[in-house]
């Protein structure tokens, strides 16, 4: 039998319990016996609602089941599919367009359009590939997957393609114009991204063929970069509270295309 333990006015099992007051609450500046009682309330005001939930739902899937047993065997008639959905409250009239805020959670959960992986935090290499894995190379993604078809001399093949190279580059570069394009001028077009610097303030220029000068349509969406001896290495950007980074290195074998 599960050992409880009395707390908020709920017997709470003494694992959970533990687990709270040791490792959970200590550092948040939250007093166990404030969390409790807070705890207790809501369990208190919201499980009545959640249990009716509940029971309403079993409800509309009992219906749902005997409608189909009934019609078992039956070609699908989608009105009265419909209608039947409707009648039972399943499906109800679509309302006003409105909007939603998320408060008290992490940008990640509320803001940022990602890829969600839950994973054992005490697991380091796990946990090291989720925050990774929203980052990754879109060369690889446009390269290695059918975005671009392979045809007309366009084929992956057992070693680098050039030309299906090229077509990445092209494709990433329409892309970049999508997301953060440029005053004037393509990203494909550009010779080099450098810095300028004024104030305290930097910003992202970008020269084109024919010594050009250009910068971003919004400047904002420049929001970081790396640097070294040799001048640029890292341009961040960002469209839509997503992060786009350009890695420059002219010796490496991609860079060079």
């Amino acid at each position: 039998m599960t050992e409880r333990v009395s707390a908020g006015g709920l017997q709470v099992a003494k694992l959970l319990h533990d687990f709270v007051q040791e490792q959970a609450l200590p550092g948040t500046g939250v007093e166990a016996a404030s969390f409790w009682d807070g705890f207790g309330r809501i369990v208190s005001e919201l499980m009545p609602i959640n249990r009716a939930l509940l029971q309403k739902r079993d409800e509309i899937q009992a219906r749902m089941d005997e409608w189909c047993t009934a019609h078992r065997g039956q070609p699908l008639d989608m009105g009265a599919y419909k209608a039947f959905l409707t009648d039972i409250g399943y499906l109800v009239p679509e309302g006003e367009t409105f909007a939603i805020g998320t408060g008290n959670v992490d940008a990640e959960i509320g803001q940022v359009a990602g890829p969600q992986l839950v994973v054992p935090v005490n697991n380091a290499r796990y946990a090291l590939n989720a925050a990774n894995a929203r980052w990754g190379s879109l060369y690889d993604a446009f390269y290695g997957t059918d975005v671009i078809a392979e045809d007309g001399g366009l084929e992956k093949g057992l070693t680098f393609n050039a030309r299906r190279g090229a077509a990445v580059i092209a494709r990433a570069a329409e892309f970049l114009d999508s997301a953060v394009p440029l005053t004037d001028g393509s990203h494909a077009d550009v010779s080099q991204y450098q810095l300028v610097r004024f104030n305290d303030h930097v910003g992202l220029s970008a020269t084109l063929s024919g010594d050009t000068k250009t910068g971003l349509v919004d400047p904002a969406q420049f929001v970081g970069y790396r640097e070294d001896e040799s001048g640029l290495t890292h341009v961040l950007l960002r469209n839509n509270g997503l992060h786009i980074e350009l890695v420059i290195d002219p010796e490496h074998p991609v860079g060079k295309l």
